[in-house]
């Protein structure tokens, strides 16, 4: 399993980077699909030009970002300083996180798969918490950085697991 950020590239440069690697499906992890910045990563021309060069598209609700916890309401996950990281390992504890994951790894078994957000860095974005989940279930995760350049997605260092569950819980907490 692959994760790959669009970010500010020129198509041709971010399917050179999926090239590189042998992706074959893209399985878009994004909330909002498009972008007024980078319109070659719009609802409808990303797929396109996906299509074009011969590489399937993948939309997964249940794994975008953007998640809110509410004011006040307890978190697991205090190791997260950043509140959205923070909501999303919340949101990682979910049902409808695990049935996206679990849709992810039947995907990635039939095709050579990338989760793709917009975010150039995986430490970035929650595509890194992604990665996370993959790991605990024995899925070899590779964070493709450039065309040229790939690097193996290693677990958050304060993150805590028990079987396929993955938290962050603050350091005096003795978990």
């Amino acid at each position: 399993m692959f994760t790959v950020g669009h970010s500010n590239r020129p198509i041709e440069e971010f399917l050179a980077m999926l090239a590189a690697s042998g992706i074959e499906l893209v399985c878009d992890i994004r909330s909002v699909v498009g972008s007024r910045r980078n319109p070659q990563f719009g609802r409808d021309e990303l797929p396109r030009a996906l299509e074009d060069a011969g590489l399937m598209y993948r939309r997964l609700e249940d794994l975008g970002g953007r998640r809110y916890t509410r004011v006040g309401e307890e978190s697991i996950n205090g190791a997260w300083r950043n509140r959205s990281f923070r909501a999303y390992a919340d949101y990682m504890q979910t049902e409808p996180f695990a049935r996206g994951v679990d849709e992810l790894i039947r995907l990635a078994e039939r095709q050579r798969t990338a989760i793709m957000c917009a975010e150039a860095v995986p430490w970035r974005c929650h595509r890194s918490l992604v990665g996370d989940a993959l790991l605990v279930r024995g899925i070899e995760v590779v964070d493709i950085m450039s065309p040229t350049a790939s690097r193996p997605h290693t677990l958050t260092s304060f993150a805590r697991v028990e079987g396929e569950r993955v938290w962050y819980p603050p350091e005096d907490d003795p978990a």
